[in-house]
């Protein structure tokens, strides 16, 4: 599979991109830690940009604070706008750990954000609050970047020698927050005592409570993290992650903490993978109804086989979730013929090899890529499924091709943060959905297919 094609013509600027920036994934990362707050070191359209894509997807406020750089700043720093939207913060949100996420904007003004946050700290005597700095340019990433960079300077920054006990370190990619309640779930039906990072399966999914809370409760503690090192291994999904991004590798090359890198565990063999590695380290059997599930997805397989048989999907996103996609549409039958990615620093590209080695068509790999380099190759592959977010609508508008809503940002939908797609149930719920958008697109087509045919035959 040849990794670099791109059908058509060069494109040297993107065309309706298929990723968001590199510091909103490093927001959402900040969000899954307790008591945390995050500051875009921006302009004020930076994270206004950023509230506006949270908000549409997962339909909650989600604060970002701005240091609202303007062009007196871009030529003489700025250090005072920092330290102020700082002050603000501290005061407005009371938070025990604040993200400092860089932007294009702060990082090509060469800001030394180590030395601002180290004299602002000296200056305010500061105390009870952790300023975390996370460079963050959206041209040395995308937001799949971002929540690998967050995440692992959080880990960084609390994780210390510890004494050795026996709960586990369990390390999750950006996926939403009924992912993250399934994971939990699951770890919980096996037995098993865990650390969770990032945890925003409430912060950005919250039950209705009435009234507005600056900072929502939930979120992993700061504490647990710290004892990180003292974990017996570390289970990370994160097989696309660089390494020098790689909060696992992080603790394995400082600590020892031995790692397994998992892929996603969507589809059958991949929830298999995972099931077997937590029951390896407990030592016991899976319980009755983790098998129960497994056999109405096995049973659902069956049924539906016929149908995704017809199936030619696109599928598109972050590299992550693309590829536990790809692996579970290829075991119900359905192999992609075009695969997409917005994101260019990843192992995609060679994790998919062996997972379509078998398939009768070569597919089309694009990484860093745009929605208009996807629509050429879709409809030049003759797909007739889209997989992935809402950007992919152009594909409907413009090919008249189905887009079965997964991912991030979902913006013209609701539920986006409460769709589930990882362990038995969540692979149950996509191979549903994903049966019946071919089917209601057949039905709803295949009486003009035949009026065509009988016109032609009758020509």
């Amino acid at each position: 599979m040849d990794g670099t094609h791109q059908p058509g013509r060069a494109r040297q600027v993107n065309e309706n991109q298929c990723q968001m920036c590199m510091p909103l994934g490093g927001v959402i990362a900040f969000k899954g830690i307790e008591n945390a707050m995050v500051i875009s070191h921006g302009s004020q359209g930076c994270s206004t940009y950023m509230r506006l894509a949270n908000v549409e997807h997962f339909n909650e406020p989600v604060d970002i604070a701005s240091s609202g750089l303007n062009e007196k700043q871009t030529i003489y720093g700025g250090e005072a706008n920092l330290k102020k939207a700082i002050d603000n913060v501290l005061r407005v949100y009371q938070p025990n750990v604040l993200g400092v996420l860089t932007t294009c904007l702060s990082e090509t003004m060469g800001e030394d954000l180590d030395r601002i946050i180290a004299s602002y700290a000296k200056e305010r005597n500061l105390d009870g609050v952790d300023i975390i700095p996370v460079p963050t340019p959206s041209y040395s990433g995308s937001h799949t970047e971002g929540f690998w960079a967050a995440t692992r300077a959080v880990i960084a920054r609390y994780a210390r020698l510890t004494e050795k006990h026996h709960r586990i370190n369990v390390i999750i990619p950006h996926v939403s927050p009924a992912d993250i309640r399934e994971i939990k779930r699951i770890l919980g039906m096996m037995g098993v005592e865990y650390t969770l990072v990032p945890d925003y399966s409430v912060t950005l999914d919250r039950p209705y409570g009435g009234r507005y809370q600056k900072v929502p409760p939930g979120g992993t503690r700061t504490e647990d993290i710290a004892r990180m090192p003292g974990a017996p291994v570390t289970i990370q999904f994160g097989l696309t992650c660089p390494d020098a991004l790689s909060p696992g590798r992080l603790l394995e090359e400082q600590f020892g903490v031995p790692l397994v890198n998992l892929p996603l565990p969507v589809g059958v063999d991949a929830v298999d993978r995972f099931i077997d590695t937590l029951r390896e380290l407990i030592c016991g059997p899976v319980p009755d109804q983790l098998a129960l599930e497994r056999g109405w997805l096995l049973d659902a397989m069956a049924d539906s086989h016929k149908y995704n048989a017809e199936g030619r999907p696109v599928i598109y996103g972050e590299p992550e979730l693309v590829y536990a996609l790809t692996r579970t549409c290829t075991e119900n039958g359905a192999p992609p013929v075009v695969i997409a990615s917005g994101t260019k620093n990843s192992n995609l590209a060679g994790l998919l090899v062996p997972v379509l080695a078998d398939a009768e068509e070569t597919p089309v790999l694009l990484l860093e890529t745009d929605f208009a380099t996807i629509e050429e190759a879709a409809a030049s592959a003759g797909v007739n499924i889209a997989v992935g977010h809402s950007g992919g609508k152009i594909l409907t508008e413009r090919q008249g091709i189905p887009v079965l809503r997964v991912g991030f940002p979902v913006h013209d939908r609701t539920g986006g943060q409460r769709i589930l797609s990882v362990g038995y149930t969540g692979t149950l719920s996509f191979l549903d959905r994903f049966t019946n958008t071919l089917l209601e697109t057949k039905y709803a087509s295949y009486r003009t297919e035949i009026k065509e045919k009988m016109l032609i035959r009758s020509c």
